[in-house]
C-alpha cells in the first residue's frame, strides 16, 4: 500500500501554461492538471487508455473527428491509440487516469507538451 498527499507530489510545469502532479502505480497514472486559457495539447496518441474529468473551467477537445467541449463535472473516455488534442478557452482544472502507465510523462520524453512557450 502507498499513502500519497496531493499537496506532498511536486508540481511539475510542464511549460508556461500547464502544469501537473502526478504519481504512477504499476499500472495507472494519475494526474491532477492545471491548464491555462490559451494552452494547446497538440495532437497525439498514446497506447494508455485515458479517462479526463473536468473540476472546474473547459477544456476543448478534437478526439479522432469528434470534438467537444468538457465542461464541470464531466468526464471523456479516450480509447487507446486514437490521435486527440486540447486547447483551453479558460482556465481548466481536471484529472486524468491512464492506463497503462505514461512511461513518457514519468521520463519526461513527453516533448510534444513542452514545446509550447
Amino acid at each position: 500500500m502507498k499513502h500519497h498527499k496531493l499537496n506532498e507530489i511536486p508540481e511539475e510545469q510542464v511549460n508556461s501554461l500547464f502544469s501537473r502532479r502526478f504519481f504512477t502505480g504499476e499500472k495507472i497514472t494519475m494526474a491532477f492538471l492545471d491548464i491555462k486559457k490559451g494552452s494547446v495539447v497538440p495532437r497525439h496518441s498514446h497506447d494508455s487508455e485515458q479517462f479526463s474529468y473536468c473540476v472546474s473551467g473547459s477544456l476543448n477537445f478534437k478526439i479522432g473527428d469528434e470534438e467537444l467541449v468538457l465542461r464541470a463535472g464531466e468526464l471523456v473516455e479516450i480509447p487507446s491509440n486514437v490521435p486527440h488534442e486540447a486547447w483551453a478557452t479558460e482556465d481548466f482544472t481536471g484529472i486524468d487516469v491512464f492506463s497503462p502507465i505514461r512511461a513518457d510523462w514519468r521520463d519526461g520524453t513527453d516533448d510534444y507538451l513542452r514545446r509550447q512557450k
